[in-house]
């Protein structure tokens, strides 16, 4: 019989072994990879967990961290979302909510006034009107201070039902059950103005934003409109994909979008032959970002449209949500963009055509929703500018 070559000591310190030459492989891996910064956020974080002597919250500790991190690069478009914040975020851009479909406004202290009801809505099947008043959900008040929690209070899980008091006109109350649906959300509202000019105000560039302008355009065509008119104020941008698809509906062919890597390595949009042949003006103000602003230089740059209202932001990054394994997202600037043309708007925002600020009274009310065109000055300068273009070609 041969006696064994190797103990069983040999053959554990040999696996020690080999485990520590694969860790300082990999250390060094990381530190040629990412460099000696990395390290030491591991290294701090390890200090935590092993030497820490107090009681912390892990999940708090590290959405902190990342904070942290996220504010210590110095892009005011870059920022971190804790689990939670990141899945709210998706479910906005999605521009899709389980609701009742109303739209409700602020202004009866006595709860929430019923301002629209969508069609063929839950809220429309169970009978809710404009003008009536929501004064409770599920027994909870939305009387007074109490009225900010309205919407998360009616809204919430699909094919759940929330019970809802009801104040009618003519002062009856009465409690209506509402199954909730999942909801669309309207991004986009159109109209057609006396003078034959279509208004198109744009809310967002998420999801489905692009298929409603194209809507917006075409009835308004249909329904004779001579001019189109964006309305981009208080437009926190979005999708590029939505952004670049609004643009090659409208315009006609040539350059509308440059996107440049990290790396340096540049795409370039190109919009078809195929437009809209009518003369555009787009308003917008200092709350006008990222996509809603582009849009406005982009028509600018392609077909003379006029801009007409205040200073925008003058952005030029695009940002990614990149999901980590905390459930959070690093929103992350991690491209550069210019026009067709190649100009970029850092620092300068859109140039203008007619810069006129709005009255404090007057840019509440186009916040909340309640200022009428005849009422809204930068909306009828734009609608003279494309007069004037009318009358010179």
């Amino acid at each position: 019989m041969r006696e064994k070559r190797y103990s069983s000591l040999h053959m554990f310190l040999a696996a020690l072994s080999g485990g520590l030459v694969v860790l300082a492989t990999a250390m060094l891996a990381v530190w040629f990879l990412l460099g000696p910064h990395t390290l030491s956020l591991v290294e701090a974080w390890g200090l935590v967990r092993t030497q820490y002597v107090g009681e912390y919250d892990p999940d708090l500790a590290v959405d902190s961290a990342l904070e942290g991190l996220a504010s210590g690069i110095g892009d005011r478009w870059s920022y971190y979302l804790n689990a939670e914040d990141y899945q709210a975020q998706n479910q906005r851009r999605e521009n899709s909510y389980a609701g009742i479909g109303v739209t409700v406004e602020y202004t009866d202290q006595r709860g929430l006034l019923i301002a629209a009801v969508r069609e063929d809505s839950p809220a429309r099947k169970a009978g809710l009107e404009p003008g009536q008043i929501i004064t409770a959900a599920d027994g909870f008040s939305l009387a007074g201070e109490n009225q900010s929690q309205g919407t998360g209070r009616i809204q919430g899980e699909a094919g759940t039902v929330v019970v809802l008091t009801v104040l009618d006109e003519a002062g009856g109350r009465r409690e209506v059950e509402v199954l909730r649906e999942e909801m669309e959300n309207l991004s986009v509202r159109y109209e057609l103005l006396s003078g034959k000019t279509g208004y198109v105000r744009v809310e967002n560039f998420y999801t489905h934003s692009a298929q409603q302008v194209k809507q917006a355009v075409e009835e308004l065509v249909e329904q004779g409109a001579e001019g189109l008119v964006f309305d981009m104020r208080n437009n926190g941008g979005g999708y590029v994909s939505e952004l670049t698809e609004m643009l090659d509906y409208l315009l006609p062919e040539g350059p509308i979008f440059r996107a440049e890597t990290k790396s340096g390595r540049e795409t370039v949009t190109q919009s078809d032959e195929d437009g809209v042949e009518l003369p555009m003006a787009t308003l917008v103000n200092a709350d006008t970002y990222s996509a809603a602003e582009f849009f406005a230089a982009q028509l600018q740059e392609s077909v003379g449209a006029p801009i007409v209202g205040e200073r925008t932001s003058g952005k030029g990054y695009s940002q990614q949500s990149i999901p980590l394994p905390n459930g959070g997202a690093l929103n992350l600037s991690t491209g550069r963009y210019r026009t067709g043309a190649g100009v970029s708007l850092i620092g300068t925002g859109v140039m203008l055509d007619w810069e006129m600020p709005l009255e404090e009274e007057k840019a509440e009310a186009l916040w909340r929703g309640t200022l009428l065109p005849q009422e809204d000055p930068q909306l009828q300068k734009a609608v003279e500018l494309l007069e004037e273009g009318k009358k010179e070609n």
